[in-house]
């Protein structure tokens, strides 16, 4: 330029080769899974989320923060200057602490709620604990998501059918009823629905059906809660590398090429989709509300 000044730019980076393709190493392990015991481990953005001040002063209560899409947005959150309160199963406690820690190096409030959502008055009380270490509440995030193949519906027992909603839609109904007295205008609330809420396939019925539900509702409550200046939107995953894919998620046998098929050729790092949780639970999308955002590589979208 005339002036003298270098003209400073960031690299380009081809999406394609960003992050890990497939085929991945066959694994398994037993329900809700550890993004520690993961070949390759996902990225969560540990490494790579640099913050610029966008949630200063807010406080977040986040379900399945332990791993997977909850963990890189409890990284976001708290590295853009948010204190955050995770809600995890007791057997995700190694992740969990690994998820406070970085909040911690962040110089956020880092608060763990431990607990099985499925039950009406754990999620009363999740949501007062979390209001009680954080002293208020701004942004609720909605993630924790339970999902088991089945080849056909009648492969889907009562118990299954129950979990899932229970843990997929029922929870977030509890817990979202139990935090709106404590969020003022401005708050925002953020559900993890899927592409399977629109694209459904056809091994994951009772989990497409819920994602579809948490999609719905999203756009409902949006509407009735948009005259008290609370937002209220969506994003829905395509395949993403989490814990929840090797822990029963996926037939054993599809998960070395899980992602393949989507034009990308490699599935989502939840890493990825920080930002869009960052950007819904900012002021800078005060006019969205009731939108559903998707980060499914290439196979459309909401």
């Amino acid at each position: 330029m005339s002036d003298g000044h270098e003209i400073r730019t960031s690299p380009l980076r081809d999406p394609l080769a960003k992050h890990p393709r497939p085929p991945f190493a066959r694994q398994e392990q037993p329900w809700p899974g550890l993004a520690s015991k993961m070949q390759p481990r996902p990225d969560h953005g540990e490494a790579s989320y640099r913050g610029s001040g966008r949630l200063e002063g807010r406080r977040a209560l986040i379900t399945g923060g332990d791993s997977g899409i909850g963990r890189a947005a409890a990284i976001a959150f708290a590295r853009e200057g948010a204190d955050v309160a995770i809600n995890y199963l007791e057997e995700e406690e190694s992740d969990a602490a690994e998820v406070i820690g970085l909040i911690r190096e962040a110089g956020r409030k880092g608060v763990a709620l431990p607990g099985d959502i499925r039950e009406e008055a754990f999620c009363e009380r999740l949501v007062e604990d979390a209001v009680s270490a954080l002293g208020g509440l701004d942004i609720l995030v909605n993630n924790a998501a339970y999902q088991k193949p089945q080849t056909a519906i009648d492969e889907i027992t009562s118990e299954q059918f129950d979990r899932t909603f229970k843990t997929n839609v029922y929870a977030p109904f509890w817990i979202t009823k139990a935090a709106l007295p404590h969020l003022e205008p401005g708050s925002a609330i953020i559900t993890t629905t899927s592409i399977n809420a629109y694209d459904p396939g056809e091994n994951l019925l009772d989990y497409a059906a819920t994602k579809a539900v948490n999609m719905n509702m999203t756009k409902s409550l949006a509407k009735q809660l948009a005259s008290r200046g609370i937002r209220v939107n969506g994003v829905a995953p395509g395949p993403v590398w989490t814990p929840l894919q090797p822990s029963g998620g996926q037939f054993p046998e599809d998960l070395p090429d899980f992602g393949a098929n989507t034009p990308m050729g490699r599935p989502g790092q939840p890493a990825e989709l920080a930002s869009l949780f960052v950007l819904l639970a900012s002021d800078e999308a005060t006019f969205s509300t009731g939108q559903i955002f998707g980060a499914v590589g290439g196979r459309g979208g909401p």
